[in-house]
């Protein structure tokens, strides 16, 4: 092998070394920072990048795509000085490579230490009924405050989540009791206010149900008073027409209305509920004589009313036969008084 040749495979080597020191090819999702004699220049964005050779050179290869960091579990102290054991997750990421490369030493254990520090800060500022139930309120202040604090190093906290909060187990058993308690306590206000309902209800029908029982009472009162009333004016009524007929000198009419009254007296007689069976001796000759003086009124009403059709226009007084007073005699045996005679 001659010189030349040998110059030739030194010069192609190094055209070759050149070229690899020359060209950069970033991975799509990375930027890589370049340094000049140590000093930031610029930034590679994912592709093919040609450099300085042997001047500039690849400083830090940030990963720009979003991230997970796992929180450890830690001991919080609430405050109401309960202690809880709480985990969570972050997510984050690199939107500026120099400040994510230059601004900060070690950045996820920054993140991580600044998202472990604010954890205690929130949570230990909350009662452990906050705790438990706003968990929600605790990842957006979280969020907040870690995302204000990495913001100078050029990153960008998108979400920080609360995975377990685990109060000690005395604790737990305490806020099941309390729970119970609770729940029990509801049962028994809504039993209670469903009593009352019934009782307003049941008591507020019975009242529909007086009034209109009163109310029934008194229409049953009235009516049997207006009964009563429409009677009492018959019998003055019928007793007016027998006063005029005796007025005017028939007799026959006061024989006719004691009859009825006493046909009346046996007929409650008969009707009477103190006994069962109820006997009572009739003489045929007592009843033939109580409604003999009906059968004689009779009589005479029909020879009245047709002598009325004989001697119409006629003023000559008319005479009536004599009659033979009637007596009626009430039944053996009982104790209605005999009504009076009449001549």
């Amino acid at each position: 092998m001659t010189g030349f040749d040998i110059a030739v495979i030194v010069l192609v080597a190094l055209v070759v070394i050149v070229l690899i020191s020359a060209v950069k090819t970033v991975p799509q999702g990375y930027n890589y920072t370049i340094e000049r004699f140590g000093r930031y220049t610029g930034t590679l964005s994912p592709g093919l990048n040609i450099i300085t050779p042997f001047i500039d050179r690849v400083g830090a290869r940030m990963n720009m795509m979003e991230t997970v960091l796992e929180v450890p579990s830690q001991e919080v102290i609430t405050r109401d000085n309960a202690t809880v054991t709480a985990n969570g997750i972050t997510f984050f990421q690199v939107v500026s490579a120099p400040q994510a490369a230059y601004e900060v030493n070690n950045l996820q254990n920054a993140i991580l230490n600044l998202t472990m520090t604010n954890i205690r800060s929130v949570m230990g500022s909350m009662d452990l009924d906050q705790l438990l139930s706003n968990r929600d309120e605790i990842n957006e202040r979280l969020l907040r405050v870690v995302d204000a604090a990495a913001s100078p190093w050029g990153v960008k906290i998108t979400r920080i989540e609360i995975k377990d909060i685990d109060p000690p187990r005395n604790l737990v058993d305490s806020m099941a009791r309390q729970m119970m308690a609770e729940r029990e306590k509801r049962a028994a206000i809504l039993e209670a206010e469903g009593k009352r309902a019934a009782e307003i209800l049941k008591a507020e029908g019975q009242k529909q149900g007086q009034i209109l029982e009163a109310e029934g009472r008194r229409e049953a009162a009235f009516r049997d008073a207006e009964a009563r009333e429409r009677q009492a004016e018959a019998e003055a009524k019928a007793t007016a027409l027998v006063s005029v007929a005796i007025a005017e000198g028939d007799v026959q009419a006061i024989n006719y209305f004691v009859a009825q009254r006493y046909v009346d007296a046996l007929k409650e007689f008969a009707r009477s509920p103190n006994q069962k069976t109820f006997m009572l001796p009739v003489e045929a000759s007592s009843l033939i004589g109580a409604l003999g003086g009906i059968s004689e009124i009779a009589r005479d009403a029909f020879a009245a009313r047709n002598d009325g059709s004989r001697n119409e226009g006629a003023e000559r007084p008319v005479e009536r036969p004599a009659r033979r007073p009637t007596r009626i005699v009430p039944p053996t045996g009982t104790n209605v008084p005999n009504p009076p005679e009449f001549p």
